[in-house]
């Protein structure tokens, strides 16, 4: 990353991947594909569809579906995941990831999120697949909650370390594991104890809000997302994380649009859209931790690397411009969306690709 020689207040860096991005699909795909794609060159693509992208071919079409939908000028590659069930074939998983459908598999425990109705419902049923992967050197990605009713909401990601992370890292240790959307102290601990295979993604939201959020003057659901978010601690744990300059912290959004009504009910679904301003985002908090000069590795070069991925060519824009988030953004298909930072000034602006 560079300061531009002809003005302070402008910084060029490397285009900048997204890890973590729920891309949905039909008439929200197409409402907000290109919010991802103009500011990311790569971005792993979660499989929570209805129904769920389990095989190569659905992998494939969903793939048609996302470029379809992403204006072409952008230059902009989505990266393929398969949804894992209790029933998932290690040939067809190694198949996918073989022939370059598959960047990665996605462990959904069940009933976890949205879409997670054919999740993992015990990890023994897989373990003929983590086998696989391990074999073959295929990144494993981890929703880190379980969904026992008996663990109160906060403590499911430090309970899923104890109960299931822990047991998959003893039996596989060769596997290749991202502990995606860390929002704990426990979490950070772990990635950062365990050895160069284990690595994590970090939303934009989780290192800005702590749980009191979504109560502040009333009932907030446009900040409730899944994994919740935690105690300031663990927000301050996680912005540690993200400047400290470890390779095994990188940028991941789990920007999840949903239709305002569908998040104002009585049974709001989980998930921020955060995609609009995301880069802007993380350079607020870089800045305010006093590390906007390592936010390249953290947002551009850490999760390449760990994938064994190349770096971007490309480089973007941000300049010390404040920028005033909408309240709204309405879409032509999907309706309207709330963005995180709704009604929020952010320091930075993105402006583009940088010149070649």
């Amino acid at each position: 990353m560079a300061a531009d020689p002809l003005s302070p207040d402008r910084l060029i860096l490397r285009r900048p991947d997204d890890w973590h991005v729920h891309l949905r699909d039909e008439a929200m795909l197409a409402g907000v594909a290109n919010f991802t794609a103009r500011q990311f060159a790569r971005a792993i693509v979660m499989p929570n569809l209805v129904p769920p992208v389990t095989d190569r071919a659905a992998a494939s079409a969903y793939r048609a579906r996302i470029m379809a939908a992403v204006d072409p000028g952008l230059g902009f590659t989505p990266l393929m995941t398969c949804y894992l069930t209790d029933h998932s074939d290690p040939d067809e998983v190694e198949r996918g990831f073989t022939e370059g459908v598959f960047a990665a598999a996605k462990l959904y425990p069940a009933h976890a999120t949205t879409n997670a109705e054919h999740g993992v419902s015990d990890v023994s049923a897989i373990s003929a697949v983590l086998e696989r992967m391990q074999k073959i050197g295929m990144p494993l990605l981890l929703h880190g909650e379980v969904t026992d009713p008996s663990v109160d909401i906060f403590d499911r990601e430090a309970v899923f370390i104890d109960r299931i992370f822990s047991r998959i890292s003893a039996d596989f240790p060769g596997l290749k594991t991202v502990f995606e959307h860390i929002t704990t102290a426990d979490a950070v601990a772990f990635v950062e104890a365990s050895g160069p295979l284990v690595a994590a993604t970090i939303t934009p939201h989780h290192l800005r809000i702590n749980r009191n959020a979504m109560f502040e003057g009333g009932i907030r659901p446009h900040f409730y997302c899944l994994p919740v978010a935690k105690r300031e601690r663990h927000r301050l744990a996680l912005r540690r994380a993200a400047i400290s300059g470890s390779p095994k912290f990188f940028l991941g959004t789990d920007s999840a649009p949903h239709e305002v009504g569908r998040k104002e009910s009585a049974c709001g679904c989980a998930g921020l859209f955060n995609a609009p301003f995301a880069i802007e985002s993380y350079a607020a908090t870089f800045e305010e931790e006093g590390a906007i000069d390592r936010l390249e590795a953290f947002a551009a070069e850490h999760g390449p690397r760990f994938y064994g991925l190349p770096l971007s060519d490309e480089r973007i824009v941000l300049e010390r411009v404040p920028v005033t988030v909408p309240a709204i953004i309405a879409t032509p298909d999907a309706g309207n969306l709330v963005p995180f930072h709704a009604g929020d000034i952010l320091p930075w602006r993105f402006a583009g690709l940088a010149p070649a």
